[in-house]
């Protein structure tokens, strides 16, 4: 190997993240190619705690940062290729937004309902990612994944267990990450019309805070509703809690207005789901990812 992955040491997660908040991590990593991220991977003591980055969306770090190491796909691993005229290879970095952009330049719109959120490719396969009711895992075919120990397998659609924003793997629990796609259109996807995905956007641009940070939907939407419209009815749109807000604009996105600490977001989160349920009975379940300590008291 002529050269190594960067690493870099007691980085602030908070510029690789959408809400811009978040402590530090022991180590970050940051591959520019398969074989380093294999090779970070092999010599990563087998107990140190692991965190993958992409866009950094859906993905709360707290204050106290992250001990152990962290691997940032974003800005690497984000090749995109046809395999001939309807399969479309994408590598885990890939962001979503691209993966759209691609697809439909072959008039291939089975993947516009991708195009509006902020993640990548492999963050996306973990949380079955979705929006308009698709979801990204009814058009994928195949999927690379590597292990901790960084052996590289590729394995079929059928054996994944995609749900609503979860997935599980079937025939294995060790841990395991995404490093590629394969996506496969049907004859459906060529009547899709480019301006339904304009449509979409349009949409998703007039309901939702694009010009703030935030991590997009914060809660999983109860079976048979929304929780948008429970927080909404619960009257706490605007409830602001020291730099952290409830969007006017969507209740379910909770907005960075520039001096918020991964606390109280964190904090805010709980208030919404506490009052939800002492409301309504309904017990709000996060679509966002919490990871890391709380910041330390000096004393």
């Amino acid at each position: 190997m002529n050269s190594t992955a960067q690493r870099l040491e007691n980085v602030a997660l908070a510029p690789y993240t959408s809400w811009r908040v978040g402590g530090v991590a022991d180590r970050l990593y940051i591959p520019e190619t398969r074989q380093q991220l294999v090779e970070i991977l092999q010599q990563l003591p087998g107990a140190e705690p692991l965190l993958w980055v992409g866009k950094g969306s859906n993905l709360l770090v707290r204050d106290g940062g992250f001990r152990g190491t962290v691997i940032l796909l974003a800005n690497t691993l984000e090749r995109l290729e046809w395999r001939d005229n309807d399969r479309l290879y994408a590598e885990a970095g890939a962001p979503l937004s691209r993966l759209a952009r691609v697809a439909r330049s072959e008039q291939w719109r089975g993947l516009d309902f991708l195009a509006g959120i902020p993640g990548s490719v492999g963050g996306a396969l973990a949380m079955n990612a979705g929006a308009f009711g698709q979801e990204i895992w009814s058009r994928v075919e195949s999927v690379e994944v590597v292990d901790r120990g960084g052996v590289v397998e590729t394995l079929m659609a059928d054996r994944f267990q995609a749900n609503y924003r979860a997935l599980i793997r079937i025939d294995d629990t060790a841990p395991f990450w995404f490093l590629s796609a394969i996506f496969q259109r049907s004859n459906l996807d060529r009547e899709e019309t480019h301006e339904k995905m304009q449509q979409q956007l349009k949409q998703r641009n007039a309901t939702q805070p694009m010009s703030y940070y935030s991590c997009g939907s914060v809660f999983k939407n109860p079976q048979g509703d929304h929780a948008g419209r429970l927080i909404e009815a619960a009257g706490l749109k605007g409830f602001t809690l020291g730099g952290a807000r409830v969007s006017e604009q969507h209740a379910n996105f909770i907005i960075h207005q520039g001096e918020a600490t991964a606390t109280e977001i964190e904090a805010l989160m709980d208030h919404v789901a506490q009052e939800v349920e002492q409301k309504f009975g309904v017990s709000l379940q996060r679509e966002v990812r919490i990871v890391g300590q709380v910041e330390r008291c000096l004393s």
